[in-house]
């Protein structure tokens, strides 16, 4: 088997830029204009977004009421307040990571609020919002584990991801089977963390975010190493619905107003705060073309 590297590249990692040097959170800026996306929803008088249903403190159902909840679900609530007002329809599909854009293109949802990273790939068949969060991939493995990180001591191990995942794409990209590390896929990354469970894979990659959640449903998992990429989060949206796309940066805007005392650093202190070493979160600062 090849060696790893012997060292990550010197620095933190960084956000990706596209092939023509922009920003991979490019979005265009927010306004209340209704073009015929806005107006389809309007005419509908209803939101038709795919959710997680599995991410624990993300988008997941609650075992005693049923309901969608966590912060994705509180962003998307801020989303159809900010298209059909108050007490507006929202109808949530449950979707697995590997059907996210096929749905999208094929219309059969509004949009994904979904922990869904911004790429540069994925920008060639979606239109995203402006970023509302940050994470990067890490390395999740059972507490008794010796695996380390992304690096030799995953020779001869099995590492799970999700298909469509951009944890799937690094693994990918970094060629971990010449390395000799085995990679299994599944739809969604719960399933990953019941094949640890199970004994059936060695170490997950996922967000370190979607980590956290994991982590506080099974305190048997820790990660390890240090995150490998800084990947923004974003509302995924069909490419023709420029209007759509403009309107949910508008809702975001309101989301994240206010510092503080904005609905996005609520929803972080019901859901993320406890799970988050982070000591001063804050929503990325968005970037606009026009």
């Amino acid at each position: 088997a090849l060696p790893f590297p012997a060292s990550p590249p010197p620095g933190p990692p960084e956000r990706e830029r596209c092939p023509d040097g922009r920003d991979v959170a490019e979005s265009p800026r927010p306004s209340d204009a209704s073009g015929p996306a806005v107006r389809r929803i309007l005419a509908r008088g209803a939101l038709v977004v795919g959710v997680d249903q599995n991410s624990y403190l993300w988008g997941f159902r609650t075992p005693d009421t049923g309901r969608f909840t966590g912060f994705d679900i509180d962003l998307v609530e801020a989303v159809a307040e900010e298209l059909l007002g108050p007490d507006a329809r929202v109808v949530y599909r449950a979707v697995p990571t590997s059907e996210r854009i096929r749905l999208i293109r094929e219309r059969e949802v509004d949009m994904v609020v979904r922990t869904m990273s911004i790429t540069c790939e994925r920008r060639r068949e979606v239109a995203f919002s402006a970023a509302y969060f940050e994470a990067g991939q890490q390395v999740v493995v059972p507490r008794r584990s010796g695996i380390t990180g992304l690096d030799g001591s995953l020779t001869g191990k099995r590492v799970c991801s999700a298909t469509d995942s951009t944890a799937e794409a690094l693994l990918r990209e970094l060629d971990v089977v010449s390395r000799g590390v085995e990679t299994v896929t599944t739809a969604n990354h719960l399933d990953c963390v019941v094949l640890l469970q199970l004994g059936e894979a060695d170490a997950l990659v996922t967000d370190s975010a979607l980590a956290a959640g994991h982590i506080a449903q099974d305190p048997t998992l820790r990660p390890v190493g240090d995150p490998l990429t800084v990947e923004p989060y974003g509302v995924a949206m069909h490419p023709d619905d420029e209007d759509l796309v403009r309107r949910v940066n508008r809702a975001l805007e309101g989301f994240t107003a206010g510092g503080a005392d904005s609905a996005w650093h609520a929803s972080y202190e019901r859901w993320l705060a406890d799970h988050l070493e982070d000591p001063d979160p804050r929503p990325p600062v968005p970037v606009y073309r026009d």
